[in-house]
């Protein structure tokens, strides 16, 4: 289904905090974004965040070790930037560099590239955010606390829990490691048999994991995010949301 169509029918079920995941060039296109800001505004919805879909090939574009390749990345990212600006979304979601890609970059010369495009959103108004993903140099707790005392307050994290199980890590521990840096998370669920469910589908703590975030000071958003066989039908996805809401009021009540 099209993003836009999507959005739309998520929007008609009542849904109003949202991730928009976007898919190919032409989606970000200025004229393209208003109409999606105009359906956003009609429903009464927010767009917290936006996820690029260059993110499989930031190990290429923006941490590899062709510098030249990497500013002319930057120039490329203005228009996520600017997506957001139009949305009202202040958040992009990193996904960063493989785990496999063992070009010597190096962790110290990642944590300066990371600094300049959180430098260049900032400008925009907007929080480059990594995410821990699985198979990324970011699949790793060691590595986030690295970044973290490297970048000091030049940091976010999105917290993604089906990342972290697929990458075979505790997602506690990667809240830990992450703290009162993380500013956006994406719910989902677990199990034995699948690393990726709608919540509550699994046996995911998620009061521990409240109860973790609030000792950090979290203040940020919960979005659910899974993958379309991750659900049959769109009454699913209510039940899933009603879910996230009661997660919210726990969340606020603690």
């Amino acid at each position: 289904m099209l993003l836009e169509k999507s959005f739309s029918t998520l929007i008609s079920m009542n849904f109003k905090l949202f991730e928009i995941f976007v898919n190919t060039f032409s989606e970000l296109d200025a004229k393209y974004m208003k109409t999606l800001k105009k359906a956003a505004d009609a429903g009464g919805c927010t767009v917290r965040s936006v996820h690029p879909f260059t993110s499989g090939y930031e190990s290429f574009l923006l941490f590899s070790g062709y510098e030249r390749r990497f500013y002319d990345s930057l120039e490329f990212y203005k228009r996520y930037f600017e997506a957001c600006n139009i949305l009202g979304a202040d958040i992009l979601v990193l996904h960063g560099k493989r785990a496999d890609k063992n070009d010597g970059l190096g962790d110290e010369r990642y944590f300066e590239r990371y600094l300049g495009l959180f430098g260049l959103g900032k400008k925009f108004g907007v929080t480059v955010a990594q995410e821990n993903v699985n198979m990324f140099l970011s699949n790793n707790a060691g590595f986030i606390c690295r970044m973290k005392k490297f970048c000091g307050d030049s940091c976010a994290f999105v917290l993604d829990i089906k990342q972290a199980v697929r990458g075979g890590l505790d997602p506690f521990e990667i809240c830990s490691a992450m703290g009162d840096k993380i500013i956006h998370l994406h719910l989902n669920d677990n199990d034995k048999s699948s690393d990726c469910l709608l919540p509550g589908r699994g046996c995911m703590d998620y009061m521990r994991l409240m109860d973790m975030l609030k000792g950090f000071g979290y203040g940020g958003d919960i979005v659910t995010e899974v993958y379309r066989k991750s659900f049959g039908g769109l009454d699913e996805l209510k039940s899933a949301g009603k879910i996230s809401g009661k997660l919210a009021a726990y969340y606020n009540s603690l």
